[in-house]
Formats: structure tokens, sequence, C-alpha cells
């Protein structure tokens, strides 16, 4: 296994300035040869379900017929090559870099942007999921295809991880998505994160981004490990519950737990009241009655 440089200060310094980071061919070809096989297992399984369950998210066109899986959910738990990657130092060691050598997963999703029909996602914030108790919250995000413009990359507003936590409420319910022109915000300030297949990127829980529709001829996968700093606690309102504090201490990928979470002068928005749908983004941005992507 070759061995992984640390990031730069120059790589740091820009991530704590935009808010984001693109490492070109951080990942294996081998491993991602690995996801992909998964990948295709999972679509296998898909096959013949008529709604979606607690393993995959389907898309609105899926049929049994014609199965479209449009997430992975918590790939992580199912897929050892997923479970592996993300204890790796592929992973942890830019994470180190950035947010210190404590760090505790949130969650994992393997977004399917399949040729001509994936869903895109709206713009949001992270954060306003999930508030915690200070912001060294992050997502490292695993390029599984070469993504290009045409493919539906992620998009994010550099910078933007230094303002306030937006409000993603409809007629009071969280609906997980803002809408730019109101917030002041003008597309072509976007940057879109693009890079080879075993790139990865690195975004900041309180940047702004989304992602259109794929309407290429290619496929465009992402898997995301969302993970903090492990001094960062939830505040109420997150999505994730925890059973009790060695559950929430198993979610440790490395360092050391504490029982001192490090409170930060940030803005926090609380997520509540939830939607009745909440099971995915998907489900949850459905509710918007303005939207950026057709």
């Amino acid at each position: 296994m070759r061995q992984l440089e640390a990031l730069s200060q120059a790589q740091v310094s820009f991530y704590n300035e935009n808010g984001y980071l693109l490492l070109e061919k951080q990942v294996p070809d081998d491993i991602i040869a690995a996801i992909r096989t998964e990948i295709a297992r999972f679509q296998e399984e898909a096959r013949g379900l008529a709604q979606s369950n607690d393993r995959l998210d389907l898309e609105d066109s899926h049929t049994p017929e014609s199965p479209r899986v449009r997430r992975i959910k918590l790939p992580h738990t199912i897929s050892e090559v997923v479970n592996s990657l993300m204890h790796s130092d592929h992973i942890l060691a830019p994470v180190r870099d950035l947010i210190g050598p404590d760090i505790r997963l949130h969650t994992t999703k393997l977004n399917m942007k399949s040729a001509g029909y994936g869903a895109a996602i709206e713009w949001h914030q992270d954060f306003a999921f999930y508030p915690h108790t200070n912001d060294d919250v992050l997502a490292v995000g695993v390029i599984i295809d070469d993504m290009v413009s045409e493919n539906g990359p992620l998009m994010v507003f550099p910078g933007s991880h230094k303002g306030p936590i937006h409000d993603h409420h409809v007629d009071g319910v969280f609906a997980g998505a803002i809408d730019l022109e109101a917030n002041g915000y003008d597309l072509k300030n976007a940057v879109e994160l693009t890079g080879p297949a075993g790139s990865i990127s690195i975004h900041h829980g309180r940047i702004v981004h989304g992602s259109a529709q794929n309407r290429s001829s290619r496929d465009r996968r992402l898997l995301f490990y969302e993970m903090m700093a492990a001094d960062a606690f939830p505040i109420m309102g997150s999505m994730t519950k925890f059973e009790s504090i060695d559950d929430y201490n198993s979610r440790l990928l490395c360092g050391r737990p504490t029982l001192e979470p490090r409170l930060a002068p940030i803005p926090v928005r609380i997520p509540q009241p939830q939607p009745g749908n909440n099971r995915s983004i998907y489900e949850i941005q459905s509710q918007l009655k303005k939207r950026a992507f057709s």
C-alpha cells in the first residue's frame, strides 16, 4: 500500500477558507472496482422490490421489472469493502489533518445518480439536519465514477460555511433545503467538485451545496462518509438517535471518546418539527414548493 502524504498547510488553509477540498486519485483503483461490484449486488437486490426499504432507497421511476436505486443506506453496515475503506487512512488521514485525531462517525450513504435519471439533491447545509456543539463536522465523498459537469456533480458555494445556518423550513416544517435567491446566492458563484474516479471531496458541514439531476449517458455514484470531531455532540433535533453513551462511543473511528463537549460560538438552527415522511433527504425535500433543480 502506498504511503499517504499529510495535507499541506496550503491545503488545510484552503479548506478553512473555502469549506471544501478535492484530492485526486486518493483511493486505489482496486478498491473502487470492488465498490462497483458491491453496487451491482445491491442493484440486483432491488429487482423485485416494490418500494424502498431500510437498505435501499428507490427512484420514483423504479419498477420491480426495471430497478432503479437512488441511494444505498448505511453501506458500511452491509458491505465489508465500504466499512474497511471508512477505517483506512485513505479516508481518515486527511480528516485528522483537518479536525484532529479523535473522530466519530455520523452516517454513511451511497448516492446513485444513474445515467439519464439520477435524482437531484436541492441546495442545503448538512449542519441544518444535525446541529452539533461545534462545527468540526464534515463529509468525505468518494467518487466512484468520473465526475464531470454533465453527470450532476456535487456543487458548493465557497466560503458559505462561515455564514449563517439558513432556514430549511417550508410552512413551519423542516424541508431540508433553502431558496438560493432568497438567501442572496447567485448560481454563477457555485463550484463543481469534479474529478476522476478514486478522488475524494471533503466539504464542511455548514457549506451550502447541492447537485443537479444526472442527464448524461454516464453514471455518477458518490459514497459519503459523514463524521465529526469526537467532542462535537449532537444538539436536540438531530436525526440520529443513540440508545446509550456506549452506542454513541461505538461510532468512534479513531482516537479517544470524551464526555466533555466542546462548545463553540457558531450558528445553530433546530430542524424541528420534522415532517411525517422523514426517511431520507429525497422524501424530506419533496415538500418544497420551489425547486432549483427540475
